[in-house]
């Protein structure tokens, strides 16, 4: 029996050991500025020098916007490894946080130089922070699995929370009050969730603590083949040769360097380009990424075949979901780009009248309560840990009684005006609230017998993302081709989040579930990387739809754009249900 773990579960709060709602608060923090800051980066950028943006065209900031959260997912692969490796998942964490105040401090400034360098620092904070919170909570419940969804429903919904009150706040201090006002706090709230994290770590006890591996060929510990196999794993080894690291890392590069090049080539208008040629009348930037992922198909091809006909089948399983995943965030993540940009600029967001008054009181409630919840919690964690950790408690309590504040003011504000005008960036909120109203409904669906297996997950996801699609093709069908502006209602925003809510429930928490089911125990680390490589291309994929919306809305208008990602959507639903006999065979008993 481990006795430190056992230490952990004497304090608990809600039935859970106290240290479970340390991370809560301070992944929800975490949360709260990256999402705070996310929802105002796009508006920010294509906002006019008159309204202190930049005013770029919508192409570079989609561009740029793309880049960023393609490179989030990216960098998590290197802090999981600093964090295994070097300095230990504690430390990662600490890291991650301090980076990700300094970025968010560097962006408030609003200079070309420190926004650059504000997104970078948050890139490789995210990196470091992301991956390892989980980490921590998976050593934590060590022996404990029959209390580890539990824990893990608890900690999404300070994953969920943080982001709604990110949203909600700092998209109201960007829009109403001043850009840097929203990058600052998010900065702000990022110091106290390091504070918080930093002076009561003690608490965990050893857990995480130092490296779990040392002395480890780098290459060799990301692609997870140099580790002998354990006894409960008799899986034909199939180690990487030197011709197929050489393959990898070329793959890897050209990946990179599109990521970088597109935003930057798009933003010099040229005057920087990694790749200034063209080859049969395709770009050189196209011709790099084709090159890329026809390296990487060819690298499956001959690695796959090699090993046994049950891993290789399982294997494909997961290729293929991590190919219909590519698209489900690539459609999704229009949410903080073309869809705030339909909020800022096609949606009549200003009510009157009794429906000016019916969303103040919607927006109080959904203020008040959540914080209210989360305040309680709170108070049940400070009865455990105040006596031996006072001075994260009082920081916690400081962030908790700013955020009160802030929140109180917003809504006064709000009910002083004659007329309620909603922020672009608030609709990115019903994302979130969605999640906490219906994720245990879903719950329940997975626990009961009408659970749909795998493929049927995928299908339903998928067609709900497209169902959402439709909803807004729909709502903008009105809107001219080349209109900037439009006063669409703001009902179709409002079903297209609760759709596209849905159909995440039915893709993002199973997915890693799948993975970590599939493949053997040996190769976790590599294809848990090769599926977050699918989501940072999902990711980056979301900026470039959003801009082809730009061609497209000028030529054939707007909802010409959204009918295209809702057949994309639905073209991958019907095929995700049409092969589940073949992928329901390739899984080989796994359910």
């Amino acid at each position: 029996m481990n006795t430190d773990i056992e230490n952990l579960f004497k304090d608990k709060v809600l039935g859970h050991p106290a240290g479970l709602f340390v991370l809560f608060f301070t992944e929800m923090w975490e949360r709260f500025s990256y999402y705070g800051m996310r929802a105002l980066l796009v508006m920010f950028f294509t906002a006019s020098i008159m309204d202190e943006g930049w005013g770029w065209p919508r192409e570079w900031a989609y561009a740029i916007f793309g880049t960023y959260t393609s490179l989030v997912y990216l960098s998590t692969m290197l802090g999981g490894y600093f964090a295994d490796n070097v300095i230990g998942i504690r430390k990662a964490v600490v890291v991650g946080a301090l980076l990700m105040t300094l970025g968010h401090g560097a962006m408030a400034i609003e200079t070309p130089f420190f926004i650059y360098t504000g997104l970078t620092l948050l890139v490789f904070g995210s990196g470091f922070f992301k991956p390892n919170m989980t980490s921590i909570i998976s050593e934590m419940y060590a022996g404990k699995s029959e209390k580890k969804d539990g824990a893990y429903t608890i900690f999404y919904m300070g994953v969920n929370a943080g982001a709604f009150l990110g949203i909600l706040l700092c998209g109201y201090l960007g829009e109403k009050i001043g850009w840097s006002w929203g990058f600052g706090v998010a900065g702000i709230f990022m110091l106290f969730g390091l504070l918080q994290f930093w002076l009561i770590q003690g608490i965990f006890g050893d857990i995480g603590k130092g490296a779990k591996n040392k002395n480890v060929d780098v290459l060799d510990e990301v692609l997870d083949t140099t580790k002998p196999s354990d006894k409960t794993d008799e899986v034909k080894r199939n180690p990487f040769t030197g011709v197929q690291k050489i393959l990898i890392a070329v793959s890897s590069v050209l990946g990179l360097l599109w990521i970088f090049n597109d935003p930057i080539s798009k933003i010099s208008e040229g005057k920087y380009n990694v790749f200034p040629f063209e080859f049969a009348g395709i770009s050189g930037s196209t011709v790099a990424i084709i090159a890329a992922f026809l390296i990487f198909i060819a690298l499956l091809v001959m690695r796959i075949p090699k090993y046994d006909k049950v891993t290789r089948d399982r294997m494909l399983a997961v290729m293929f979901f991590a190919f219909v995943t590519i698209f489900f965030w690539a459609i999704f993540e229009q949410s903080p780009s073309s869809l705030t940009i339909f909020a800022k600029d096609y949606t009549d967001r200003v009510l009157e009248g009794s429906a000016g008054m019916i969303f103040k009181i919607a927006n109080t409630l959904m203020t008040i309560v959540p914080l209210g919840i989360i305040t309680w919690v709170l108070f049940l964690l400070f009865k455990k840990t105040f006596a031996k950790y006072k001075w994260s408690n009082l920081f916690l309590a400081l962030s908790f009684a700013i955020i009160w504040y802030i929140a109180l003011w917003m809504l006064n504000e709000e009910f002083q005006k004659d007329t309620a005008e909603i922020p672009a960036s608030w609709f990115s909120v019903l994302n979130s609230l969605y999640i906490i109203t219906l994720a245990p409904l879903f719950s329940k669906w997975w626990e009961s017998k009408y659970n749909p297996n795998a493929n049927m997950k995928w299908a339903i996801g998928m067609g709900l993302l497209g169902l959402g699609m439709a909803v807004i093709a729909i709502g903008a069908d009105g809107i001219e081709p080349g209109a900037k502006t439009a006063s669409v209602s703001i009902i179709w925003l409002i079903l297209v989040y609760l759709f596209h809510t849905m159909g995440e429930l039915c893709v993002s928490p199973v997915a890693l579930s799948y993975v970590s089911k599939l493949v053997p125990g040996r190769m976790i680390a590599f294809m848990f990387g090769i599926w977050y490589l699918a989501v940072a291309i999902g990711m980056k994929l979301a900026g470039v739809f959003a801009e082809s919306s730009e061609s497209i809305a000028q030529e054939e208008g707007l909802s010409s754009f959204f009918w295209l990602l809702t057949f994309v959507s639905f073209g991958l639903a019907v095929l995700s249900a049409v092969l589940y006999p073949v992928i329901k065979k390739l899984m080989h008993g796994v359910k």
